[in-house]
């Protein structure tokens, strides 16, 4: 079957899925099952589970006077309720019916906090409380809401009287049986997990029977099995996702142990793989690695995940279910993807970025992926997501995965990722004083013919990083046939580093604490070229990228090294 024809049957079982799960999800969301979500009304909230999130009391006060900053963008309400306000941006009201931002309010610790956060949580009931459509009853949304919503319950209830403490219980306990109604219908990945752990937090936390808690262990066991790796990274293959689900982990864990109730040994074994596996992804610097969805970090949130964390230690350097590998000597870090795509179910963020790698020194990171932009504009997704966006090989300016990108389907399906590599063998070459691997992959194989094969190491304490990319004939032959073998070795630099040729005309990089590699590739000349690193804090930045091209017809392998040094004679900044 060839490669169009394969993507194209795996799509359509998607579809075909996804349309049922959605209409299975629209009649229990519709008035024959509605009734099944109303019920007893719990007396009190047991229990406020923490929250690990980073919470900033000016932001209470922003809200306070109307102003919700959400999702990367502000939206003044101007005295109107927020849930009167009409906003086309749909990662805004996903955040604004989730209700994290209610930590704010905490964090403000005032009388006029609670009282803010009371009227809009009660604005919230009259609104929507009994009216299960659109965005705000999305099941990943309510998820959040549920989980939100009883880790502040303390400051919502403050000072409340009677019939709001009813109504609110009341209404979470009605967004509880619809989430647990809704639960198996979610699509495949992270909002399923957090909607059982937004369960087994409602089971801790509120008067329920054994049962109820005894189910919502299993299901959350069940779910943790399924989707954290053996080596604690995410199905999904995105360090986000293990930073996200980390934050909601590790209080559900100190739930259990508050109510004297057992955790699951999945909860407790999936928590002591996934430490290691954030830290497995962290630079010094403590951003992550720009991987499969992931975008800017902001390190006071994985500082505030990892004083969790009890294992200590340097981080790994191998994380073979995940796909990664990791070579770490006297301050130099390099990440690479040596993995194949995660499934299609959970690929809607995933990257073409097979065998890239990123590479800091100190804390200053020099060869980078594009990354993403997580609250920028959709259409700059396509461009982060393909190959030539990542520090890897292109062959013929083609991805080495392809994506669904229909406007019909995107509604459905996002655009996941439906064709890619299928083997990405992997063996590392490590040796005393030098860490390295070698890895290839056959992501052009179908419509090409030819492999792509990379050998990194890291060796003279860090100072010298040196790689060779191979280009192999279908079948492990070194490429010597004439074609449209058009082969580009891409290097992105971080837009902080200077890049300028010294007076031996190697492209010199060179950071804000004067920290300098020099770039040499004896086999092609290096070129110089615009870029975009879209994964910046306050959004894309222009950067460069140092680019080798050839043809493969002509060329099998080329050799380049980074090495670092702390003298350098400055020619010229050269442009792209």
């Amino acid at each position: 079957m060839s490669i169009a024809a394969d993507n194209t049957t795996r799509l359509w079982a998607l579809v075909a899925r996804e349309f049922w799960r959605k209409t299975r999800r629209r009649l229990r969301a519709g008035p024959i099952y509605r009734w099944r979500y109303s019920g007893r009304t719990p007396e009190r909230v047991l229990i406020a589970p923490p929250d690990l999130r980073l919470a900033d009391p000016q932001i209470a006060l922003e809200i306070y006077y109307g102003r919700f900053p959400l999702s990367g963008h502000l939206v003044e309400t101007g005295g109107q309720s927020p849930f009167l306000v009409e906003v086309p941006n749909r990662g805004w009201q996903r955040s604004l019916h989730g209700f994290r931002w209610l930590r704010h309010m905490r964090a403000a610790g005032t009388e006029l906090a609670a009282a803010n956060a009371r009227a809009l949580v009660s604005d919230w009931i009259a609104m929507h409380g009994n009216r299960i459509s659109g965005v705000a009853w999305e099941p990943a949304t309510t998820a959040k809401r549920v989980i939100a919503w009883l880790q502040h319950s303390s400051v919502v209830l403050q000072g409340a009287e009677f019939a709001f403490y009813r109504a609110f219980l009341r209404s979470l306990a009605m967004q509880i049986r619809y989430l647990r109604s809704m639960a198996r219908e979610m699509p495949d990945g992270k909002d399923r997990l957090r909607a059982r752990v937004a369960l087994a937090f409602a089971a801790l936390s509120l008067p329920v029977p054994s049962t109820a808690l005894r189910s919502a262990t299993r299901n959350l066991a069940e779910e943790l099995d399924r989707q954290i790796l053996p080596d604690g990274g995410h199905v999904s293959r995105n360090p986000m996702v293990v930073l996200e689900i980390l934050a909601d982990l590790l209080p559900l864990r100190h739930t259990y142990a508050n109510q004297a109730e057992q955790p699951p040994a999945a909860l407790i074994h999936a928590v002591d793989r996934m430490l290691p596996a954030l830290r497995f992804f962290r630079h010094q610097d403590g951003s992550l690695a720009r991987f499969n969805g992931m975008g800017a970090t902001i390190q006071d949130r994985i500082a505030a995940i990892l004083r969790h964390d009890d294992t200590g230690g340097s981080p790994p350097l191998h994380a073979t279910h995940s796909g990664y590998e990791r070579l770490s000597l006297g301050g130099t870090t390099v990440i690479a993807d040596t993995g194949t795509p995660p499934p299609v179910e959970v690929s809607n963020h995933a990257h073409a970025g097979c065998l890239s790698f990123e590479m800091s020194s100190g804390r200053q990171h020099y060869i980078v992926n594009a990354g993403i932009d997580t609250y920028g504009v959709a259409d700059f997704r396509p461009l982060a997501r393909a190959t030539a966006a990542h520090s890897t090989v292109t062959i013929n300016d083609t991805s080495s995965a392809s994506f669904a990108h229909s406007q019909r389907l995107s509604d459905l399906l996002g655009s996941p990722l439906v064709g890619g590599p299928r083997s990405v063998p992997c063996q590392r070459t490590d040796k005393p004083g030098m860490q390295g691997f070698i890895a290839s992959h056959d992501g052009y194989a179908q419509r090409f013919g030819l492999h792509h094969e990379r050998e990194i190491s890291l060796s003279a304490g860090g100072n010298i990083l040196s790689g060779c990319d191979r280009i192999l004939r279908s079948g492990g032959s070194q490429s010597r046939r004439n074609g449209p073998e058009a082969v580009t070795v891409r290097f992105h630099v971080h837009p902080d580093v200077q890049l300028f040729r010294d007076q031996k005309e190697r492209l010199v990089l060179t950071g804000p604490d004067l920290d300098t590699w020099v770039f040499v590739s004896p086999d092609v000349p290096a070129e110089v070229e615009e870029s975009i690193f879209f994964a910046g804090l306050a959004g894309p930045r222009r950067s460069r990228q140092i680019v080798l091209s050839f043809r493969a017809s002509e060329i099998s392998e080329v050799h380049w090294q980074f090495s670092r040094t702390r003298i350098i004679s400055r020619v010229d900044s050269p442009r792209g």
